[in-house]
């Protein structure tokens, strides 16, 4: 009768236990709140971090960094990317190194002097966690410090271990980047919206060979409870001028935009939900942009009314849309010198042919059409990388 009841106690356990597991895999965890999985792998070691505001554990939002100190890790340097530390940088502003004021750790800037670790930066210490919320474009630079910091510890055998987290636009639109558009805002060939996480595109990076033929002591600590296309809400914002989920959704439509001479609300309280410009033509919806600290000290059109539309109660599905773009530039008359910056534009889009199809004329369907072949191998490639179904 012992017998027959230990065997019903360990059978209950056994449920018990496997429910569990199902309940912890349904629930939502960054790869940083996944402290069981992350601590017995840096404890006793020297550790860099590489994060900013958005390194938050748990519904508390601490700081990774002060999660870890007060767990004793031996925390060596932060590597800070473009909007610093506190994210409270202007959009391409350099970084300065300096110290945290609150954990008192020297913090060396990867927006600065260097972008890529070098080998005295990472001395002296045994391994490096990168934990920076993405959004999901390509020309959203966190992904291009990932990348060097993928190099360096490639160069220098340091283990690099990646805290994930969901991709809040996952959806995979626009054009490739090919090979000889290669710059910061768009270091790999992959679409405007390449559809993975930081950890996928990090195995993506280590097994195409994109290291110069390289290979990092790569570790994926991945996210659970959440699956492609499912829709994530940022906890906090990725950079000052995405603010809220509208501007997340829409800043992959309107940051061709920074390449032109319009608006996209930089220096008001809604950045990339608006889009207008100094003539009435371009719609009613007045706006002026003013230096914001913490936003854009130096936004484009200051001081003056910008005409145009608002954004902020659109019902928006996601995605790339070009029908933003393409009606300004029809507005514009073509006489304005519309692309003030031609060859940024390209490298926002990753190739030439995007800016001549507008000049030329071409319908979004047209331009869409020619993207396809791209798209499709990317897609069959993206499938080896993907961690969550």
């Amino acid at each position: 009768m012992r017998n027959r009841n230990s065997f019903y106690c360990f059978l209950l356990l056994l449920v018990i236990s496997q429910w569990s597991v199902a309940q912890e895999e349904k629930q939502l965890r960054t790869g940083a709140e996944r402290l069981e999985i992350l601590l017995p792998m840096i404890q006793g070691k020297k550790v860099a971090l590489v994060v900013n505001q958005t390194s938050v554990v748990g519904s508390q939002q601490k700081h990774l960094v002060d999660t870890l100190q007060t767990l004793g890790i031996a925390i060596q340097v932060i590597f800070a990317p473009e909007h610093g530390f506190r994210g409270d940088a202007d959009a391409g502003e350099l970084i300065s190194d300096s110290r945290d004021p609150k954990s008192g750790l020297p913090i060396t800037s990867l927006y600065g002097a260097n972008k890529k670790p070098t080998r005295e930066q990472l001395e002296g210490v045994d391994v490096v966690l990168f934990d920076i919320q993405d959004v999901g474009a390509r020309f959203y630079t966190y992904i291009s410090t990932l990348h060097y910091v993928m190099e360096a510890c490639a160069e220098y055998l340091v283990p690099l271990i990646v805290l994930d987290r969901p991709n809040p636009n996952d959806f995979v639109d626009g054009p490739v980047l090919v090979a000889s558009m290669r710059s910061f805002v768009g270091m790999h060939e992959i679409p405007l919206l390449h559809g993975v996480t930081v950890g996928e595109l990090a195995c993506m990076i280590n097994e195409e060979g994109w290291l110069q033929k390289q290979r990092c002591p790569l570790t994926v600590i991945p996210v659970t409870g959440w699956k492609h296309e499912q829709r994530y809400q940022l906890p906090v914002k990725p950079s000052p001028n995405l603010p809220n989920q509208t501007a997340i959704r829409l800043y992959p439509s309107l940051c061709f935009f920074e390449a032109t001479r319009v608006s996209v609300g930089r220096g008001t309280p809604f950045p990339f939900q608006v889009i207008g410009y100094p003539k009435k033509r371009y719609g009613t919806f007045t706006f002026k942009p003013r230096p914001t600290k913490g936003g854009d000290m130096h936004p484009l059109q200051k001081g003056k009314n910008c005409y145009g539309i608002d954004l902020r109660e659109t019902k928006n599905a996601g995605g790339l849309d070009l029908g933003y773009f393409l009606r300004f530039y029809t507005l514009s008359e073509k006489g304005e010198e519309f692309f003030s910056s031609p060859e940024f534009f390209d490298k926002l889009a990753g190739t030439p042919e995007l800016r001549r199809q507008i000049i030329e004329g071409k319908s979004e369907e047209a331009i869409r059409a020619t993207w396809q072949p791209a798209l499709s191998r990317y897609k069959e490639m993206r499938k080896k990388y993907l961690l969550y179904p």
